[in-house]
């Protein structure tokens, strides 16, 4: 697929997570913006998956460890055609299968359910040991928050992965540099998060978050990679795409009115690749 049209689809994920998170009244857009880029491209080239046979034991597993950012997880399960794009608008309603964190005994193409921050990715440690005891050639993807690597229980799961030598698995960190109550060195930084994974026996890769070259790069080298999980730090812009949203720490957990809404589906139509 050619970067314009990753691109063009990574611009319709960011409008469908306006678009929940503006019906929902709530949500965690930011985050959700600043990841935009990695869920299109593992969902639409990377990972064997099947809109028509979601549950299929031999594809590619993702987890969202930072489940607030589920709006982009279904923005990206919606365009890929695993859930119909009309049901975006039923976000966090009390009825739907949608909610404010992944739910995988009722969302097609949800692999975990998370939402505690640091269990997502033990749980996807877990599925990649899985896929070496049974010999199966599946890999596993994560995406965690950079505020959530301040959770121990990442460093427990990490320090498991490499050990394990679990070559098939891929920690992804969203490196945005902004939690709930601020900048990482605000709250409590874990920089230099790249010589941390390093001491963890992890092969560390530092990308552009948002460049599509880089990101093809990245998940190319780690496929290449032998003896060890692959981490890959990848900067990012919160919000990214929303010119009032964009680096502001105000919009980790709120959602856009009616006329911020609108601005923002204007400027996303207004980059469309």
């Amino acid at each position: 697929m050619e970067r314009l049209e990753l691109q063009s689809i990574a611009n319709e994920v960011r409008k469908n997570i306006i678009v929940a998170t503006h019906a929902a009244k709530s949500g965690h857009p930011g985050g959700s913006l600043s990841c935009a880029d990695m869920l299109t491209y593992l969902y639409f080239e990377e990972m064997n998956v099947d809109p028509k046979n979601p549950d299929n034991p031999d594809r590619d597993r993702f987890v969202l460890s930072k489940g607030h950012s589920a709006p982009a997880l279904y923005a990206v399960l919606a365009e890929r055609g695993f859930i119909p794009k009309e049901d975006l608008d039923s976000l966090r309603k009390p009825d739907s299968y949608l909610q404010g964190h992944p739910d995988m005994k009722h969302t097609p193409g949800v692999d975990m359910s998370s939402g505690s921050l640091g269990q997502g990715v033990s749980t996807a440690v877990g599925m990649a040991l899985a896929a070496k005891l049974d010999g199966k050639s599946y890999r596993t993807y994560t995406v965690l928050g950079d505020g959530e690597i301040e959770e121990g229980q990442v460093w427990e799961a990490a320090m498991f992965a490499g050990h394990r030598k679990l070559d098939n698995l891929v920690f992804i960190i969203d490196n945005n540099n902004l939690q709930i109550d601020g900048t990482l060195e605000d709250v409590c930084s874990p920089y230099p998060i790249e010589q941390k994974f390093e001491a963890f026996n992890f092969n560390v890769i530092d990308i552009n978050g948002h460049d599509f070259t880089e990101i093809k790069a990245a998940l190319d080298e780690a496929k290449d990679v032998k003896g060890k999980p692959t981490a890959i730090i990848m900067r990012t812009v919160k919000g990214k795409g929303v010119s009032y949203m964009e680096d502001q720490a105000g919009w980790h957990g709120k959602a856009p009115n009616d006329e911020l809404c609108e601005q923002a589906l204007e400027e996303l139509e207004g980059g469309e690749a």
